[in-house]
């Protein structure tokens, strides 16, 4: 039996939207002062003075970083964070505060803070932060976006190519997946050249590498 090549089409890169870094404190000082800080660095820095109006904006898939005060009037920065996990989000959350303890920073950290800072902070030290998780943050998007991408070519298969590509996972023959799916062994041929052809793979070890990586 010989299957056919096809030369596969580049991966276009999409431009990456740019990355925000936002920053959540009742304290207008502050505010500005970590605006300035940071957009010396050329970062995109956004401002709120409550969680309520940071929440009632903010959108889940993009690049971002949030820098958050723990105590605030009305909501808090916890609460908050509670609000953003139940969103499934996987903002990277930087907290400051000024009344910070031992228990607070693990109780954040457990719910996926990835830092937590007392006030005065060292200015230093949150430029490198925001840079250290603005990277992660982006690595984070272009997965969801390669993941995404993966999904969308698995939609192109029909139903009876799905099944016939489950068995060839499975490490079964054309005979036996005929068998299986009572249609004749050049049916089956013939979806396996579709199911490649459509999943633009030229042998089965990268049509199984991509199968088993949904």
């Amino acid at each position: 039996m010989s299957y056919h090549t096809r030369s596969q089409s580049p991966v276009r890169e999409q431009p990456l939207p740019q990355a925000r870094v936002y920053i959540v404190d009742d304290d207008e000082a502050v505010r500005e002062s970590l605006q300035w800080l940071l957009e010396t660095d050329d970062h995109k820095v956004e401002t709120f003075g409550s969680a309520e109006e940071f929440l009632n904006q903010f959108f889940p898939e993009q690049i971002c970083v949030l820098i958050l005060d723990v105590r605030m009037p009305g909501m808090n920065g916890l609460e908050l964070q509670e609000k953003l996990l139940e969103r499934r989000s996987d903002l990277p959350v930087i907290f400051i505060t000024g009344h910070g303890d031992v228990a607070m920073a693990v109780s954040t950290m457990k719910k996926g803070a990835v830092d937590f800072l007392e006030k005065p902070f060292d200015e230093t030290v949150v430029r490198e932060l925001v840079k250290k998780h603005v990277q992660a943050s982006e690595e984070s998007f272009k997965a969801r976006l390669k993941d995404a991408a993966l999904q969308e070519r698995f939609t192109r298969l029909t139903g009876r190519e799905l099944q016939v590509l489950d068995r060839i996972v499975a490490g079964r023959l054309n005979k036996q997946i005929a068998d299986d799916l009572n249609i004749s062994i050049k049916t089956v041929e013939a979806h396996r050249a579709n199911i490649m052809d459509k999943l633009n793979v030229n042998t089965v070890a990268d049509l199984l590498k991509l199968a088993l990586a949904r």
